[in-house]
Parts: structure tokens; C-alpha cells; sequence
């Protein structure tokens, strides 16, 4: 089977304060509805990850749990990686090559710049920032998840919240 990942930035955050630290900083009204959004496309897609990875960042858990529930995911398989949260791209790419080969969809919710220089790293496409919210869609060249670096990803789509109605091949 064709192995994908799909890496989701975190939906909008509310603004940064001094009263909050940053790794507690809640998602936005806007955010909260942006989640939903994209789980539901995802269903209406009939795309159900065999694992999610999320930041441990409260902003991008509660993203990933989100999602989770409107695709009907178990919420307590959600893998939280405090390597997610501002992670490099070397840390970033280290825990996709970590997967276990036989996991064929993976969802990673995380960080800017990271996210989106992961994607643009693995698949040598130009996508500019990752929109909050959004889903970069990955398929695997490679015959393994510690296999995958510079150019072994192709990129199927790039989709930020309330675009389209599908994830797919564009």
C-alpha cells in the first residue's frame, strides 16, 4: 500500500501574551472552528490515519484531538512528541524516520517554520509558509520511513482551511 503523511499545522492560536507561555496558548475561536473544518474533510475524504503525532504544545494537541474526533480516530492512540515543538527540520525529519514501516498514513501536527521546511525539504516543492490549520498532503517514494530525506516525498496537495471540499490529487 502507497505510504502517505500528512503534515498539519496547528490551527490558529489566540495571540501571544506574557501571562501565557507559548507551549499553553490556546487555540483561537477561529482555530477551533478551522479543526473541526478539516476533520470533517478529511472524512468526507475517508482518510483515517494509522497514527497521529502531535506537538505537545496545547495549540496543536487540541488540533490533533479535534481532528481526531471528527474522523472518529481513538484519541488516546495520539502519539504527543515534546520533539515536535520547535523542533528543527533534522528533529523534525528524525521522527518521520522513526515510523514504523507499517504504518501507511501518518498525520504529524506541529510548528512553523519546521512544518512547512520539512515539507518543502522532502518533496523539493515550493510552498511558502503553511497556512494555520492546513494539511500538506505527502506521498512516500521510498520503501521505508527511515528512507525518507531531501526529494523521496511527492507532493499531492496543499489544502488550508474552507479551500475545497477534497484532499486529493490535484
Amino acid at each position: 500500500m502507497e505510504a502517505e503523511l500528512f503534515l498539519i499545522r496547528h490551527a490558529e492560536a489566540l495571540d501571544k501574551s506574557p501571562e501565557i507561555k507559548d507551549l499553553d496558548r490556546q487555540l483561537s475561536p477561529i482555530g477551533l472552528r478551522n479543526s473541526s473544518i478539516q476533520g470533517e474533510l478529511i472524512k468526507k475524504n475517508k482518510i483515517l490515519p494509522d497514527l497521529i503525532v502531535s506537538s505537545n504544545a496545547v495549540r496543536a494537541a487540541y488540533t490533533a484531538h479535534l481532528i481526531a474526533e471528527r474522523i472518529g480516530y481513538d484519541t488516546s492512540r495520539i502519539i504527543i512528541n515534546d520533539e515536535v515543538y520547535e523542533a528543527s527540520v533534522r528533529t523534525l525529519l528524525n521522527v518521520v524516520n522513526q515510523l514504523n514501516d507499517e504504518l501507511n498514513k501518518v498525520f504529524i501536527i506541529g510548528h512553523n517554520p519546521s512544518i512547512s521546511y520539512l515539507a518543502e525539504y522532502i518533496s523539493k516543492s515550493e510552498i511558502g509558509d503553511i497556512l494555520p490549520g492546513s494539511i500538506v498532503r505527502l506521498k512516500r517514494l521510498t520503501d521505508s520511513w527511515s528512507l525518507v530525506s531531501e526529494n523521496t516525498c511527492e507532493l499531492l496537495s496543499y489544502n488550508y482551511p474552507g479551500e475545497t471540499d477534497e484532499i486529493n490529487n490535484e
